[in-house]
């Protein structure tokens, strides 16, 4: 459905209206650039009319209309010609041309600083625009778009709409005004050959808008093949040590080849159209020559012996028309090479607007409560799918209730939605079916910040941003004092590896924490969370990288030193979650089994076959 008031549809006009919004601080360079642009133009197409002029004035043709009035004010001869001709004249029409093409150079120098500074601030914006949009999006947005997709999306389309709104505000304002009045100053020049312009400009439009179109199509599919290319780059980069642990260093050259491949097979298709502008401009411009050549030739010849059958024709102004012609098919050709950039970023302009439109599955009620009052947790009849197309229910009609201060072990096979489970919570996720409370209140009613500031998660992905470690553990509490962090790093038995290292607490982290071990960055990652002060927290699989000791030194520090904050520990290690005050036995997205270790081992057959093979009862210990 297209708009009554515009030839651009609806969704056009909601992109463009949206994108234009991160031009911002950079609207008045966007603003004034068109008017160098146009200036710039004018003096490009006055010049050839000035040196067509000067040309017919060495060759004893006076020049007439604006040039006479100049050089009559400056005391010269404009009809003087032969022997009588006036040197003044002379200087007056050089210095004409001089001043026209300075003019000409600092309306361009003016006017390409404006569009790049216009289009770079455009560009940032952008970007910045679209980082903080991701900021706000809950996992399933994620999920969504990956994260490969929204790397693309912040680089390379970014780059295709930069250069695209470059054009717009610089080429595309100064190509059409150059045809314009290059196409007036043939007709004031001399208007029979003028229209060999204005017959050639339909054939060569067509046959470049004919290309652009074909090529949008193949562009149009390009963009994902990069978020492919994109994906095994970022797996690849992200596995190494295990790509390199298994000797898979040729398959992943080939699977990356086989990406970029694709990608280069569908540029060079596209390319490949785009390749025929050269020539069918080419062409045009030789016909357009041979055509003015000959019949101006001709004109110039009975202008000389005082026939006017094809108008009055100068050396001059023959010469003036030839540049013209090149400047109005030239302006044409560098016209379909904008479209071409601008049906390329047409596809990078929309996958950018989906980025900034999405709205988040989870945002802040109206009215939002900041305080929560305890630690209590309330499943009432929960069921969630991660999409609502999904036939089947991750979590299927969960019930469960937490005290303020207990400890929960949740332990299940791979696959069983314990972190789904957790992840509600702290609404990462929010409920298909049901409400989840904490501290009596729905989550959904809470601040988002208030909640998961109160509701601590260290996820089963640890991650440490590079830094020292004291700014890493600082994302638990920005102004937390030296103090607070080595306490909370003795809590999650940190300190002891932390004092090891010779810039202590002001050890740089490289980027993902790779100058430590997985063991020590779980146990940093525990204390950053317990910084937080919260009355939840949460461990999903956090310990499964440290030895069992320093896992029950874990657990005993925490019981002793947060005696009133609810934890909940996930693991795959019976060991883990065996002193719990209540234990979650998930199976399949249900709750199997709900108890304590020894109600479980006496009435769970989930729980007895893992505990079970994890003690080795009944059988020889593993080797």
């Amino acid at each position: 459905m297209r708009n009554k008031k515009s030839n651009l549809p609806k969704k056009h006009k909601g992109v463009i209206r949206t994108l234009a919004r991160s031009v911002r601080q950079y609207k008045v360079y966007a603003i004034l650039n068109p008017f160098f642009m146009a200036f710039e133009t004018l003096c490009e197409c006055l010049i050839p009319f000035v040196i067509g002029q000067l040309i017919n004035f060495i060759q004893d043709v006076p020049p007439s209309g604006f040039l006479a009035q100049i050089i009559y004010a400056f005391g010269g001869n404009p009809n003087g010609v032969g022997e009588e001709r006036d040197f003044i004249a002379l200087i007056v029409l050089g210095s004409v041309l001089l001043v026209l093409a300075l003019l000409s150079l600092t309306f361009g120098f003016l006017g390409g600083k404006f569009a790049a500074i216009a289009s770079t601030g455009f560009a940032a914006n952008l970007r910045q625009d679209i980082f903080y949009k991701i900021q706000e999006f809950s996992f399933a947005n994620i999920d969504k778009f990956s994260t490969s997709s929204l790397v693309t999306r912040m680089t390379t389309d970014v780059n295709n709409v930069q250069m695209s709104f470059q054009m717009l505000i610089r080429i595309v304002i100064r190509v059409p005004l150059m045809m314009i009045f290059s196409v007036i100053m043939t007709f004031s020049v001399n208007a029979t050959l003028s229209w060999i312009f204005v017959a050639l400009l339909p054939v060569l439009g067509f046959v470049l808008i004919f290309i652009s179109l074909r090529a949008y199509k193949i562009f149009n599919k390009l963009f994902t093949k990069y978020d492919d290319l994109n994906a095994s780059v970022q797996e690849n980069v992200k596995g190494i040590r295990v790509v390199k642990s298994y000797v898979r260093e040729e398959f992943e050259k080939n699977k990356f080849a086989k990406a970029s491949g694709n990608l280069m097979t569908g540029f060079i298709k596209a390319e490949k159209l785009v390749a025929w502008t050269t020539p069918a401009m080419n062409v045009t411009i030789h016909v357009s020559n041979i055509l003015i050549g000959t019949i101006g030739a001709l004109a110039v010849y009975y202008t000389s012996i005082g026939d006017y059958r094809f108008g009055a024709l100068a050396v001059g102004d023959m010469s003036s028309l030839i540049t013209y012609g090149i400047q109005i098919l030239s302006s044409l050709m560098m016209l379909s090479m904008v479209m071409v950039m601008l049906v390329m970023s047409i596809t990078s302009a929309n996958r950018i607007y989906e980025v900034l439109v999405e709205k988040s599955t989870i945002i802040n009620p109206l009215d939002p409560i900041y305080d929560v009052e305890n630690g209590s947790i309330d499943f009432d009849n929960v069921s969630f799918k991660y999409s609502l197309t999904a036939e089947k229910f991750a979590l299927a009609d969960v019930n469960l209730h937490i005290k303020s201060g207990m400890t929960v072990g949740i332990i299940g096979s791979t696959g069983s939605s314990k972190s789904t489970l957790v992840n509600l919570i702290s609404r990462l996720y929010d409920t298909t079916e049901g409400d989840v409370r904490v501290g009596g209140r729905n989550v959904k009613d809470y601040d988002l910040k208030t909640l998961r500031d109160n509701v601590a998660v260290v996820l089963q992905k640890n991650v440490l941003f590079s830094g020292t470690i004291k700014d890493n553990l600082r994302w638990g509490k920005e102004n937390a004092t030296d103090e607070e962090m080595i306490d909370a790093c003795k809590i999650a038995h940190a300190d002891e590896f932390v004092q090891t290292f010779p810039d202590k607490y002001d050890t740089y982290i490289e980027q993902g924490g790779t100058n430590v071990s997985g063991g020590q960055k779980q146990r940093l990652c525990i204390a950053r969370a317990l910084l937080k002060n919260p009355k939840i927290i949460i461990f999903d699989d956090s310990t499964s990288a440290v030895d069992t000791r320093t896992d029950a030194q874990i657990r005993k520090s925490l019981k002793e030193d947060l005696p009133n904050v609810t934890k909940i520990i996930i693991s795959q290690r019976v060991s883990s979650v065996e002193d719990a005050d209540m234990i979650i036995v998930m199976d399949n997205g249900k709750i199997n089994g709900l108890g304590t270790n020894d109600e479980l081992l006496a009435t769970n057959a989930i729980y007895q076959e893992i505990h079970t093979i994890q003690n080795n009862i009944g059988g020889k210990p593993n080797a």
